[in-house]
């Protein structure tokens, strides 16, 4: 499946705050430096490489000290903990994912959270034990907290209240209406909007886009996931963050450089400098 061609470059440097460049997506999968260059000429300057098994997780600390545009964020992904726990194994992951999450290119601890769409109700106990502990994990090393919330909203949030939330956390790759967003938003989040938010059936999510405040918007790709419309289905880049930018900016009936320049601003505020 052919690589959709690269959008015009972006007015102003925005990071990729969401990336899974370790994995594989077919034949014409992007090595690291092809990716890093073409996300470049696309204005996408900055990308947050996101390790959500052991594997991942040890190869994105890896990368991120090989490549200047990298920083990392590990965890076990929601559906990595039911695996573990019938493994007898989660314990361990979770020790070795502390470890990992000490070093200063690993800005958050990520992706955790729930996930109802893949794992049913037998898998659910281990999930929120593993997301308690990633909580308290982010607040024990003041990281921030990456959340991937799947068919959860409301156990997600319950959660979070009764822990108590870090300081900084994101909603990644936000699936919410605008009500949804609107609780976010009050409890402290900072909403991260990918390619579905271009997808023709995404007028809830467009809707959560219109209302939630400059200051506390991101964007990522979730690549090699989640391709912005008209390319749904084929291989997705960090170097195509210029699409969903645009429909954002659309959206919202804002001037694109200024977005820009906001979520650029917010990917530090979040995760600091790189």
């Amino acid at each position: 499946m052919t690589r959709p061609p690269a959008p015009e470059p972006l007015p102003h440097p925005v990071a990729d705050n969401h990336c899974h460049l370790d994995i594989v997506d077919g034949d014409d999968w992007f090595r690291t430096e092809q990716a890093l260059e073409a996300a470049t000429k696309s204005n996408v300057t900055r990308i947050v490489q996101v390790g959500c098994d052991l594997p991942g997780a040890r190869w994105a600390v890896k990368a991120a000290h090989e490549y200047d545009a990298l920083v990392a964020a590990v965890a076990l992904h929601p559906n990595e903990a039911p695996r573990l726990a019938v493994a007898g194994t989660l314990d361990a992951a979770l020790e070795e994912i502390e470890t990992l999450a000490q070093d200063d290119l690993v800005r958050a601890v990520g992706e955790t959270g729930l996930d109802y769409f893949r794992t049913d109700e037998d898998g659910r106990e281990a999930q929120h034990e593993s997301f308690r502990r990633h909580i308290a994990l982010a607040k024990r090393l003041d990281k921030t907290l990456m959340i991937h919330d799947r068919d959860a909203h409301d156990d997600v949030l319950a959660i979070l209240d009764e822990e108590g939330a870090p300081d900084r956390w994101v909603m990644h790759c936000f699936s919410g209406d605008a009500d949804f967003a609107k609780r976010c938003l009050d409890k402290g989040a900072h909403l991260s909007f990918a390619g579905t938010v271009t997808f023709k059936n995404a007028q809830p999510l467009r809707d959560a886009l219109a209302i939630t405040p400059q200051d506390r918007i991101l964007v990522e790709t979730d690549a090699p996931f989640l391709t912005p419309h008209p390319y749904r289905g084929r291989p997705n880049a960090s170097y195509l963050i210029p699409m969903t930018m645009r429909l954002m900016a659309d959206v919202r009936g804002d001037d694109l450089s200024e977005l820009c320049a906001a979520v650029d601003q917010n990917t530090t505020a979040v995760y600091g400098n790189w």
